[in-house]
């Protein structure tokens, strides 16, 4: 089947459908992720919920997909969209192809576009709406459906319904807020003999406190951090009583709960080598990001946050401190895997937060 990707500033792109096909038109923000590798652990990121990820590296699928590297068992992004799609992966884990994949977990994807001139029409115009059709679908009807608002619950959507209990060994009780959390960040903390309870992201203060936590970690999550400003004031009560660890949206959501502010960046940060530069030891680290908001520069100035990271790239802040309260956070993701591993370390200098030792970053 010929699907066409049609974008809100009226160009298309058509190709070969190598996912689930269905008869219902696909409506999404369209981005891309610069990875070369680690294209399971993209597509299995709650963070992508409700978008369409276009790879900039050519060849996707080459090494099929296995049981262990999903960051979650169901995919939340709307499609993918390829340059190529290897047929016949070759691998010692492989399991499956991308195509099987795509259609085991009802997941649309396009081979055979232009990414390289898809990519530069992001970069210069911003993420934008975009809807995925049939290619014989009438312009008439395309008009309409991208006149659609996208939605605005994707951390409902990908969030735990239940609390979870993962028992440790030995470690401190931490609690997770889960906002679409990696498998990564569990594993980071649970590898560390943590014992991890995972809440829901509108999970309030007194239930978690029932839990007698020892730390708190706020995960990563798709969307925009304004969209759940319920959640900011547990974040306040969390912060002044537990030593607090956020990642990524959890980040943003720090930011916004001690009064700072956020903003919508142009085309965002995603992929697996950003160059971030700690400002307190003058070292640099190579990350992965992936998020389309950041936290404005001068909104910091009047908070009781402190900025402790930079990205070298644009200089938009990546980590946060606050200098009342034993909180930190960071706008990458440190639990990356595969990627980078500059920065696994923050996880013990959480775990040395949480025990009272002194340590440098």
């Amino acid at each position: 089947m010929k699907l066409k990707l049609v974008l809100s500033n009226g160009e298309s792109f058509t190709g070969e459908s190598i996912g689930y096909e269905s008869d219902n038109n696909l409506l999404g923000e369209v981005v891309f992720n610069t990875s070369m590798t680690g294209y399971q652990e993209v597509f299995t990121d709650p963070s992508y919920c409700d978008q369409i990820v276009v790879m900039t590296y050519p060849l996707i699928g080459n090494y099929g997909i296995n049981q262990d590297d999903y960051e979650n068992l169901n995919p939340a992004l709307k499609a993918v969209i390829i340059k190529e799609n290897c047929d016949f992966p070759s691998n010692w884990r492989n399991q499956k192809s991308l195509s099987e994949f795509l259609v085991e977990h009802k997941k649309a994807g396009i081979a055979g576009i232009d990414t390289r001139k898809l990519t530069k029409i992001i970069r210069t115009q911003g993420a934008m709406k975009a809807i995925i059709v049939k290619e014989e679908t009438p312009e008439s009807e395309i008009k309409f459906l991208l006149k659609k608002d996208l939605a605005k619950d994707q951390i409902s959507q990908v969030s735990c319904a239940s609390i979870s209990h993962f028992p440790g060994s030995g470690g401190p009780r931490v609690v997770m807020m889960d906002f679409g959390y990696k498998k990564n960040i569990l594993t980071s903390l649970l590898s560390r003999g943590c014992d991890v309870i995972v809440v829901p992201y509108n999970t309030d203060f007194e239930t978690i406190q029932k839990y007698k936590p020892q730390g708190i970690m706020l995960s990563n999550g798709p969307g925009d951090p304004k969209d759940v400003p319920e959640v900011l004031p547990q974040i306040q009560k969390l912060q002044e009583n537990y030593p607090l660890f956020a990642i990524c949206m959890g980040h943003q959501l720090f930011a916004l709960a001690n009064g700072a502010n956020t903003e919508k960046m142009k085309f965002g940060h995603r992929g697996a080598n950003h160059p971030v530069i700690d400002i307190e030891s003058d070292r640099t680290y190579i990350t992965s990001q992936n998020h389309g908001y950041a936290v404005k520069e001068d909104s910091v100035d009047f908070t009781d946050l402190k900025i402790t990271q930079i990205n070298l790239n644009d200089k938009s802040i990546e980590g946060l401190k606050h200098t009342k309260y034993n909180a930190f956070s960071v706008q990458y993701h440190p639990e990356a895997n595969p990627g980078p591993n500059d920065t696994q370390n923050l996880f013990d200098k959480f775990l040395n937060a949480i025990n009272g030792v002194n340590h440098a970053n």
